[in-house]
């Protein structure tokens, strides 16, 4: 998922063939790059013994770049491989594998996420595993109850999301639980900061044909200050995410793609609808009622944490109008619509209203809903 940073070959051009050869056969002034490639295929043929428990196959590393340094080499690589069962499509990762001649060929001594990459979840400790019916949860650092837990709360995320979305996806879904905040945003490659507060963040690439590697990583800090309701809520959210990632586009925007997750995580719940929206309960109360649906910016990490609330709040609202005024089938419409074609054209077809009408009903349902405490 990170890109592959080509290093520079720093050398002679008549040392250049010295650079580009490689590994089983004992190491000369002319093979040295091809028999660094032969040793890392050949080291990476299966997983690290430390991974049995993970349920990985087409494991390979793709050696893009290798630099050496006298009977050390580095080699940068793409690592590839799927979590059988859960991923219809591989997943990436940028590493930096580290090798030293050893009575004349080259041997593996070490691996890492190369520079500027995310880790993955095994770079951090030892990873346990558990399986749900629909989940598979990945720890590092995390007790078996927690992972447990975690595993039964995805067990009941993935039919809510299911439900919500009738929509061709994969009905599993893969967690990983990270240690502390801090690993996690390792993980991400984003500053900790971020996602403070957070229960839970998905990844992945929007609008893939195939369905995306997907991982939900829990932000295991946010996730213990949840209740039981907040943790379902927060899970269905995020698988929400991972069911509709193929329907969604750099084209839908923000207040539908993540009203629609909250609509699916609150659906069919007896939550009050000022419980579930106080932030800008306070704002329509105030005499502050937004003047617009939110923008794809008011959803940015980092800021103002009551108009983040604000603008998921909002969204939601807007998805849960929709869904009680139009039908939920019309939502699931305009869901699929939106990733391909111009907003007030997905909303024609989905509902027969356009945007300034939403908006208008939209407003109309905060001061009904919100007005009074």
């Amino acid at each position: 998922m990170s890109p592959v940073r080509r290093l520079l070959v720093r050398a002679l051009p008549l040392l250049l063939s010295t650079l580009l050869a490689g590994c089983g056969a004992p190491a000369g002034p002319d093979t040295a790059g091809r028999d660094v490639r032969e040793a890392v295929a050949a080291w990476s043929r299966t997983p690290p013994a430390q991974l049995a428990g993970i349920p990985l196959e087409g494991w390979a590393y793709e050696v893009s770049a290798v630099r050496r340094d006298g009977a050390q080499a580095t080699a940068r690589a793409e690592l590839h491989y799927r979590l059988a069962g859960y991923d219809a499509a591989p997943a990436g990762s940028a590493r930096e594998v580290r090798l030293s001649l050893d009575g004349g060929r080259w041997r593996v001594t070490g691996d890492r996420a190369a520079p500027g990459a995310p880790p993955q979840l095994w770079d951090q400790g030892p990873v346990e595993v558990v399986r749900g019916d629909h989940a598979l949860v990945l720890g590092s650092g995390q007790s078996a109850g927690t992972l447990s837990g975690i595993a039964a709360e995805a067990d009941r995320a993935v039919p809510a999301a299911s439900a919500a979305w009738p929509g061709p996806w994969a009905g599993r879904v893969v967690v990983l639980v990270p240690g502390s905040l801090e690993r996690m945003a390792e993980l991400l490659g984003r500053p900790a900061a971020e996602y403070r507060g957070m229960g839970a963040v998905t990844t992945g690439r929007v609008g893939a044909a195939a369905a995306p590697a997907d991982r939900v990583v829990v932000n295991p800090e946010g996730w213990a200050e949840l209740s039981r309701a907040g943790r379902g809520v927060v899970l269905t959210h995020e698988v929400t995410h991972v069911a509709t990632r193929a329907a969604t586009s750099a084209r839908t925007p923000l207040w539908l793609s993540e009203g629609f997750a909250d609509w699916a995580a609150y659906r069919g719940g007896a939550t009050a609808v000022e419980q579930a929206a106080p932030a800008l309960g306070r704002a329509v109360r105030r005499g502050e009622l937004p003047g617009a649906l939110p923008a794809d910016g008011a959803f940015a990490f980092g800021g103002d944490p009551e108009a983040l609330a604000r603008a998921y709040e909002g969204a939601w609202l807007a998805c849960r109008l929709i869904a009680d005024r139009w039908g939920e089938a019309a939502l699931v419409r305009l869901y699929g619509l939106a990733g391909g074609k111009p907003l007030p054209v997905a909303l024609q077809e989905a509902t027969g209203t356009d945007p300034a009408g939403l908006t208008a009903a939209w407003q109309a349902s905060l001061r009904k809903d919100l007005a009074t405490p």
